[in-house]
């Protein structure tokens, strides 16, 4: 298993750009709320920073690996994800919401997979019902931060700490 930890400001306006830790100590991979224009951002504030939601994971060259934005239509919430790295598109969007236990997907080319949100404690990542990911957010009251850690399983059919990292990140904030 292969675990990575990092720590994000509550805030949820901020831009500032986050290093992705490994369990050796070492930046991995740096993640970021990223707005493409001022005028998004400015919007954005008036709606208090959940309308224009969108995540990039960098590398250590500072250049995108992976993104993912929140997208709302016709009443319907969802968000679409690009892999720059795998060149793959990948959607998240909440499944049996009308029976009222909404699950949130992932769904790709090649295959599905669900998350199982916690609040607290850790959310998993499961293909087939099998855990092949999971990750935990812990707020800190008193310094306003998230410590992040995220946990990847060897029989994951995708290794890339970029795609769970931002989905992880976007599934923070999903539904707000």
């Amino acid at each position: 298993m292969n675990q990575y930890t990092y720590q994000l400001t509550g805030n949820i306006a901020s831009t500032e750009k986050v290093a992705i830790i490994n369990e050796a100590g070492e930046t991995v991979s740096y993640v970021a709320r990223v707005y493409s224009n001022r005028l998004k951002r400015l919007v954005d504030g008036y709606f208090d920073y959940r309308y224009f939601l969108t995540y990039e994971v960098m590398n250590m060259r500072e250049e995108p690996t992976f993104r993912i934005t929140k997208k709302i239509r016709r009443g319907k919430l969802w968000f679409e994800a690009f892999s720059y790295t795998q060149d793959k598109r990948y959607t998240v969007t909440y499944e049996n919401w009308r029976i009222g236990l909404p699950e949130l997907a992932i769904h790709w080319s090649d295959g599905t997979m669900k998350i199982d949100k916690q609040m607290e404690g850790w959310s998993s990542f499961l293909v087939n019902d099998e855990v092949v990911a999971r990750w935990q957010a812990v707020y800190k009251e008193q310094e306003d931060t998230f410590d992040v850690t995220l946990q990847i399983e060897p029989n994951s059919p995708i290794q890339q700490v970029d795609f769970f990292a931002a989905i992880s990140q976007a599934a923070l904030f999903i539904g707000s």
